[in-house]
């Protein structure tokens, strides 16, 4: 070889990876004894258990998704009807509000609407600002089934 190469070569070598002098030995797969099973007990007479007792409101993660109950006119029509309207937060789907309603009013949800209310600009005399968006749900309840909105 020229020493150019030689050189080359030996500059090279720096990016080529070493070879481990003391190897491990690789591991056995060691198989698993297969225990003898028992023999099955007698049976006993199952119970009948109590029937289960109606869900206690917990509030996990709700609060992540839930803001408020949107309370209108509309809303109070929609509620005859066993609809209830929520504003939620921006990053909320229809199964994170459905399972959020039912851990924390213990109803069973039949259905999920949800609707962007865009940003709209608003005029005070000669200033120009701006009214937020939000995004509300509106979740469609079991028939017999209630959400209390507002504690009487």
């Amino acid at each position: 070889k020229k020493p150019l190469q030689n050189s080359m070569t030996a500059f090279l070598n720096i990016f080529k990876k070493k070879k481990l002098e003391g190897k491990k030995p690789k591991k056995k797969k060691v198989e698993k004894k297969e225990k003898p099973k028992k023999e099955a007990k007698a049976e006993k007479p199952v119970e009948k258990k109590s029937p289960k007792p109606k869900k206690i409101a917990k509030f996990g993660e709700a609060y992540k998704i839930l803001k408020e109950p949107h309370v209108t006119e509309k809303a109070a029509d929609l509620a005859g009807k066993n609809q209830y309207v929520f504003k939620v937060y921006p990053r909320a789907n229809k199964t994170e509000v459905k399972k959020a309603i039912e851990d924390v009013f213990g109803v069973n949800v039949a259905s999920v609407k949800i609707i962007n209310v865009p940003r709209r600009k608003r005029k005070l005399g000669k200033w120009e600002g701006i009214k937020s968006g939000y995004k509300k749900a509106i979740v469609k309840t079991k028939k017999g089934q209630k959400i209390e909105m507002l504690p009487r």
